[in-house]
């Protein structure tokens, strides 16, 4: 029997057998997924411009006023209350002075508010009052307090000046004139006009000798000094109790004068005269 035709058996598929057909122009398109077909969302709204800065003004203006109130608050009780106000002045330090008398001259403004007491110009009124004061120190002791404390000059020289006495500190300061010599301070003679070095060194350069001199003194020695003598400005002869004398020579290298001196005395206790105007090769005489 024949085989079947080739119009019986048809165009071979061009996939081949088995293979399932090609999605072509012919085949249906594929139906739109559900999440597709939703419609887009609309966009969300912006917040209104300017409130986020709105909040951020609440604490700041808070601080601010919390902030003026405080400064206002510490400025009515430095200044307008009575809770810091001066009510107590206290003076120490004094020696020859006593604290009322510095008190007087300090006028602190008792009352006043204790922040607004100018101190600087309490120790410059101090100073120029009492010219004794060396140096002061004005301070506040809160709550209610103004403390002075205060440090005197100290003579080493005295000038004679008829019946008084012209203290001289260790500066050349005349201070304060006294009645009564202080015990323990020499007294100044003078006599430098015959002197043929008149002229370069006047009275006030001879002055300022016997000054650097007299403060260069170990205690000890200055407590023995009865008087200083200032003939010229390399002659300065120191009387000393008991009758001693010494040769000082000018008012250069004291210090080491000062050391030579205390060592002779020791050495020679009973001298009666002592040379330490070369303080390396100092001498003692007499007894």
């Amino acid at each position: 029997m024949a085989g079947a035709t080739t119009a019986q058996r048809g165009t071979p598929s061009p996939d081949g057998p088995g293979r399932p057909p090609r999605k072509g122009a012919g085949s249906p398109a594929p139906s739109a997924s559900p999440e597709s077909a939703k419609p887009p969302k609309p966009p969300k709204k912006a917040a209104p411009r300017g409130s986020g800065t709105q909040l951020r003004r609440g604490p700041v203006l808070a601080w601010a006023a919390a902030a003026v109130l405080l400064v206002g608050g510490g400025s009515w009780v430095l200044y307008g209350s009575s809770w810091l106000r001066v009510e107590k002045v206290t003076a120490t330090g004094t020696d020859v002075l006593t604290p009322e008398q510095v008190l007087a001259a300090a006028a602190v403004p008792v009352g006043a508010p204790l922040v607004s007491v100018d101190t600087d110009e309490i120790e410059s009124r101090l100073r120029g009052r009492l010219p004794r004061i060396d140096s002061v120190d004005a301070v506040r002791a809160w709550p209610h307090g103004i403390g002075l404390k205060v440090t005197e000059r100290k003579p080493v020289l005295l000038i004679k000046k008829d019946a008084n006495f012209v203290e001289v500190d260790a500066s050349g300061v005349r201070f304060d004139t006294v009645a009564k010599a202080p015990a323990g301070v020499p007294v100044l003679e003078l006599n430098a006009a015959g002197s043929p070095s008149a002229r370069r060194f006047d009275e006030e350069r001879l002055l300022h000798e016997a000054v650097l001199v007299a403060g260069s003194l170990p205690a000890p020695i200055a407590g023995q000094t009865v008087q200083v003598k200032v003939g010229s400005y390399d002659s300065i002869v120191l009387e000393l109790t008991g009758g001693r004398s010494v040769r000082w020579g000018s008012g250069e290298q004291s210090e080491a004068k000062g050391r030579a001196l205390t060592a002779l005395l020791k050495a020679a206790p009973k001298a009666a005269h002592f040379d330490v105007s070369v303080p390396t090769a100092p001498a003692a005489a007499g007894s």
